[in-house]
């Protein structure tokens, strides 16, 4: 790969070839990060070429991401990414935040931000020669795989558990995949994929698990940087507000503009904050207790894509605030309920864990942790119609009416 130097171990620093490991480093089973050749990024591209580009997907981004052009043109892989970008007005005023934010991944051919990790898996696969593809999912990520394979053809297997949303297991049997649900936790299955793919000689797509995941998700941070960060033209850092469960996706914002930043396309790091639901905030406590040892939880919370016992990312997770200046909040399962029926009311409709994110705007705002003044971003992750139950749960129920005016007067009176 032209682009790209190779791993370096998260934990240890040790570096290895893209030849040498598939997943995670040998000697501690830390999270490898692709190490990519700036100076040769540097001479092929300039931020002016991304700018200028008419490719509207995170594919405009090639020249920083480590697999060739996948091809494919006209499915839905090649439509990933370029998210739209809202400054919903009254829910600043309401925060008492000058310039708000809200980057929606919904729009994405899956409806969640986990297609951006999947279109660079499926493409990594597909240069490899992989048979199969396997990944374990409480549901946006398998949904995001299975359709991302099924628009070029790949074989893929997912392990849900039993309690995924139905809505998400709809999602991934719509899309041809081998579906197979799991009597017992997202960890569970996390380790069962791993087994098979050592057993079977499959190809891993598991959240931080496999180093390609950040690599897609950074992504993100590329197109903040072009929506906001330049479109705006910010003389100060803007806070980014992210939703963690495994870590990975904060990891990879963290990496994308630790990217731009060397490459000299960043003046400096935006401050990051991680977001995490109370019932599964092993990060977050981490955070609090000033220490880079994670310890596992027993996750409880209706933010199912972000219920994890032990994050499978965390270490990068936890740094991505500690290393910008930014912090670890959690919210409660009420609060992310009410962060669904707000953002509704601005017109947008996001799953619980994508809400989270807005739920931790509210309280950074309310403890201080960020100014009137300060720029903020918060990254919604994934479509409400993923979860139609804590949709319903938010919004409540609409009222029967007999079909005649009296009724509809009676209603409307209440």
């Amino acid at each position: 790969m032209w682009n790209v130097i190779g791993y370096q171990c998260s934990v240890c620093s040790e570096r290895y070839s893209l030849a040498d490991v598939d997943y995670v480093c040998p000697k501690d089973s830390g999270n490898l990060n692709v190490v990519l050749d700036y100076e040769a990024i540097s001479k092929a591209s300039k931020p002016e070429d991304i700018q200028a580009s008419h490719d509207f997907s995170m594919w405009r981004y090639l020249p920083l991401l480590p697999v060739n052009d996948p091809g494919h043109p006209g499915t839905p892989l090649r439509s990933v990414g370029w998210s739209p970008v809202y400054s919903p007005k009254k829910l600043a005023k309401d925060l008492d935040i000058e310039r708000l934010w809200l980057k929606d991944e919904s729009p994405n051919p899956t409806a969640s931000f986990k297609d951006r990790a999947s279109a660079l898996l499926v493409a990594r696969a597909n240069e490899i020669k992989a048979d199969v593809v396997i990944t374990a999912s409480t549901g946006n990520a398998g949904a995001a795989l299975a359709g991302m394979a099924a628009a070029v053809g790949q074989k893929a297997v997912i392990l849900a558990p039993k309690t995924a949303p139905p809505a998400k297991v709809a999602q991934l049997l719509v899309y041809g995949a081998e579906v197979i649900l799991v009597d017992g936790n997202y960890d569970a299955a996390v380790a069962l994929a791993v087994e098979a793919s050592n057993e079977f000689g499959w190809y891993c797509r598991n959240t931080g698990y496999n180093p390609f995941t950040a690599e897609g998700k950074k992504t993100a941070a590329f197109e903040i940087w072009e929506q906001v960060l330049l479109a705006e033209s910010l003389s100060q850092p803007i806070s980014i507000f992210v939703s963690v469960g495994d870590g990975n996706i904060i990891s990879g914002i963290h990496k994308g503009l630790k990217d731009l930043h060397a490459l000299g396309w960043l003046d400096h790091i935006p401050r990051i904050f991680g977001v995490q639901s109370e019932g599964s905030a092993a990060i977050a406590n981490a955070f609090m207790a000033g220490t880079e040892v994670i310890a596992p939880v027993s996750a409880d919370t209706m933010a199912d894509s972000i219920s994890v016992d032990m994050p499978s990312d965390g270490l990068r997770a936890l740094r991505a605030a500690t290393q910008t200046d930014g912090a670890y909040i959690t919210v409660t399962d009420g609060e992310i309920s009410q962060a669904i029926s707000d953002l509704g009311k601005a017109g947008i409709f996001s799953e619980p864990a994508a809400a989270t994110a807005f739920g931790g705007i509210i309280k950074a705002r309310s403890k201080s942790l960020i100014s009137a003044q300060d720029p903020v971003l918060g990254l919604l992750t994934g479509s409400g119609l993923k979860d139609i139950k804590a949709a319903m749960q938010a919004a409540g129920e609409a009222p029967v009416i007999e079909p005649n005016l009296a009724s509809l007067k009676e209603v409307i009176r209440k």
